[in-house]
Order: C-alpha cells, then structure tokens, then sequence
C-alpha cells in the first residue's frame, strides 16, 4: 500500500479529490484539529498520524471518500465517539478518519413492527430516550451509554448491564447499509421479525471494528418499555461466596434485569469519587435488579440465596430511586478505578458463569504477582469480567508489569474455557490474543473474509489481524 507520508504530490491529489465532493466544513486538515481524533480510550495502542478527518452527512458523501481511498489506496479508519478500550479507533499513519459522528439522525421510530432506524452517529442515549417517549426499549447499554454511538456500538459488538437478561448489540440489529471500500452500498438483513434468506452478513459486520464496510444505516429491533427495575445490594465476605450467590440465581432460573459484581478495590473507589456510602468492610458487593411486574418478590428469592451462600449483608432498594442510586455506583466503577493512578488498563475477559470465582481469585493472584492495584468490576450474570489494572504510567518498571500483568489475566480466562474479550473487541491491543484464540485455521479463515470485502487492505489496517 502506497503511504502519504514524504509523498506530498499524493497527498495533495488526495485533498483535491476529497474536496470534490465534501462541503468545506466536512474535511479537516490542520493538524492540531485532526491530532484530536488520533486515537481512543485504549492504552499501550499507538495510533498514527491522520492526512485528513472527514466528517460526512450523507451517504453519498462516505461513498465518495471510499472511492477516493480506493482510488489512491489510501487506509480509511472508521470513527463513532471514540470511547472504544482497544484501539480499534485509532488512526495509521497517512489515513484519511472518516468520523460518522454528523450522521446522527433517527430516521424512523415504528411501534408496531418494533425496529427504529438509524445513522450510525446517533448516540446511544438519545436513542433511548427517543423509543421511550413510544413505549418501547433498547436494551444494550454500555457504561459509556450517554456517549457512545451506535455505529461505534456495532462496530465493536458493545454489551452491557442488561446483558444478562436482554443480550447484546448483535441480537438487536435485524439489517445494515454499509459502504463497501471501493464504494459500493450493500444492504443486509432485513425488517421483519423473522428471516433467513442466504448467509448472515449482517452478523458479519457487528464486531468487525470497521475492517470490512462502513455501516451507515441501521435497523434495530426493540422491545416493549419494561416496569422500572429494583434492585438490592448484597454484601460477602469473599469473591467465591458471591460468585456462588451469582451461579445459584440462574441455577434456579432467574432473569435478572442486572446481576454485577464489585471488587473491594472498586467498592472503596467509588466511594472515594463519589461518596456512595457503600460498604468498605466488604470483599464483594452483588447488585441483583428485576424488572419483572413483582420485582419485590423477585428479590426476596434472590436475597435468600445471597444469604444462603454466606452473605453477611443483603439490602433491598426501597424504591426505584435507591435502585438508580445503586446503578450509578456500578457506571461509577471505571471513572473512579482511573482515580487510583495515573493511568489504567481495563481489561474484558468473559468466562463461563461456573468458573467465574476462579477468574476473580486468579486475577487477585495476579495482582500480587505483579505488585499491582488491580479492580474488578463484572458483568457476572453472564461472566463478563472487567479487571481494571491501575499503574503509574510514568514509572516505566511499573508500565512494564501493568502490560504483563494484563496478558497474564488474558491469559488465565481463556485457560477457564473464556474469550479475550466480552464486549470491548480487538482492535490493536489484543491482535496478538486473537490469533491464540481463534487458532491458525480460523485466523486464516477470517483473514480470507477480510480479503473478500477489502482486497486492498485499506479498511482499518492494523486492527483485529
């Protein structure tokens, strides 16, 4: 592939093209402007130096930068709110960040078959809001919900809180427009309840971190607007007693609405950030929530359970605003674990519900291995684990454990039957897992699937392979 860099004849031809059919207002190039879109949340990622920043409000107009690209072959990196934990945002080196953050309409609401339709700019957030003023409900909720987008949410394939009861990202997104890397616009999916007409691309492209099309339109599934949730806190003297308060809740067929799991490190620093009140005698706080029309009942079956695995505390929510009161302290987690240091590694390892005490007391282990101040905030209902490693990034000996200490804690949840990552994707910072992970006949597999939809290699490079 042709690089930018040192070849300003290119690089001027690239401008002129793009200006062609971009309103002025939609293309950056100062560099102390596109310098800002450079990279993600992720650390340890390098990230390069974008040629340009497009900012496109139309189809078309992504179209045409596709083409350009293809033209010149110049990498295109695809960008939502770049809240993203893995890199998979950052820019190469010569690229041309096509930021779908302008594309930010909801272009239809429809109660009766159930689906909103949407640019992938529109956040998270806002379209809650929106399906609510009808009665209905978007279930995926990733803790950045009040800024991430929706492009950005199925670029990466983002879960959530509700996970447990109400699935992820993949499971709500029925058909795609996307804009292949020579340009062309592909539709997937579908509109209706049901459908299994040919290969599911549509699935293809939730989590593909932009690597093979740019999505520019989605059509989501929605649910009916559930009763507002209760929620209960409960209190254990270690991390294997509430993970075995977690497996008997869904042992006994339960469907909890929210089932999450702090640390002692992460309790004591939320209440650090934000005076929470929650207890710091404990070794693990359980947050359990229904939604169900009796979540009062709900929660005593649950409260028995906590208590007959060894809780020492177990305290309902009186009402609906205690309940939020608890919610908040768990989308607290990772602000205030990033009051530890100066800086934090946040790992996504998911494994089987059974064997999630053994993720926790393993990355325990590692943190004292490694001589590390490592929180742990979950996803327990479903065995998503957040390790959270805290370092200063100024110490260069403790930069060095912090990155070691994170392949250790990889490494330990696909050795209990787990997956590199839940929720967060790929993008540069576990590239090297993947590979373990998927073995050398699905990376080839995948690789050729990449090759297919991106023959020139221009789509994200760097990322996920």
């Amino acid at each position: 592939m042709d690089e930018l860099p040192g070849n300003p004849d290119h690089a001027d031809d690239l401008m002129a093209r793009l200006r062609a059919g971009l309103p002025a207002d939609a293309l950056l190039t100062d560099p102390g402007v596109t310098a800002s879109y450079a990279h993600d949340m992720a650390s340890f990622c390098a990230a390069g130096t974008p040629a340009a920043v497009a900012l496109p409000r139309t189809v078309e107009q992504v179209q045409h930068v596709m083409r350009t690209a293809t033209a010149l072959r110049v990498p295109v990196v695809p960008q939502g709110a770049r809240t993203g934990l893995s890199g998979a945002a950052n820019a190469s080196d010569g690229c041309v960040v096509l930021s779908l953050t302008k594309m930010d309409r909801i272009l239809e609401i429809n109660p009766t078959d159930r689906i909103a339709v949407v640019e992938p700019g529109v956040v998270n957030a806002t379209l809650s809001h929106a399906v609510a003023e009808h009665g209905l409900y978007y279930p995926p909720d990733p803790s950045s919900w009040e800024m991430c987008t929706i492009g950005g949410n199925i670029g990466t394939a983002s879960g959530g809180l509700c996970c447990v009861k109400y699935g992820v990202t993949a499971e709500y997104v029925l058909g795609l427009d996307v804009v292949l890397a020579d340009g062309r616009l592909l539709t997937t999916g579908r509109r209706t309840a049901k459908g299994v007409a040919g290969y599911d691309l549509t699935r293809l492209f939730v989590g593909s971190e932009g690597s093979l099309g740019i999505v520019v339109r989605a059509v989501l599934a929605l649910k009916p607007k559930p009763p507002a949730q209760l929620a209960l806190a409960a209190e254990f003297a270690s991390t294997a007693d509430a993970c075995a308060a977690v497996c008997a809740v869904m042992e006994r067929g339960h469907t909890p609405s929210l089932l999450e799991l702090m640390d002692r490190t992460t309790v004591r620093a939320v209440n650090r950030l934000g005076n929470m009140g929650l207890p710091n005698s404990t070794e693990a706080l359980l947050l359990a929530a229904f939604d169900t029309p009796d979540p009062a009942a709900d929660l005593a079956a649950v409260a028995k359970l906590c208590e007959a695995a060894g809780a020492t505390q177990v305290v309902p929510a009186d009402d609906t605003a205690e309940s939020e009161l608890l919610l908040k302290a768990r989308r607290m987690s990772l602000p205030a674990l990033e009051t530890v240091s100066t800086a934090t590694m946040i790992d996504d390892v998911c494994v089987p519900r059974s064997r999630l005490a053994e993720m926790l007391d393993g990355t325990a282990a590692i943190a004292d291995e490694y001589g590390l101040t490592i929180g742990v905030c979950a996803h327990a209902g479903d065995g998503n684990t957040h390790p959270v490693v805290c370092f200063d990034h100024t110490d260069p000996d403790e930069s060095r454990r912090a990155r070691a200490s994170f392949d250790a804690i990889m490494a330990l949840g696909l050795s209990l039957g787990g997956t590199i990552t839940g929720e967060h994707g790929v993008g540069v910072l576990k590239k090297d897992w993947l590979a373990r992970e998927l073995g050398p006949v699905g990376l080839e597999m995948q690789r050729g699937i990449k090759h297919t939809f991106d023959p020139l290699g221009i789509l994200n490079p760097g990322k996920l392979f």
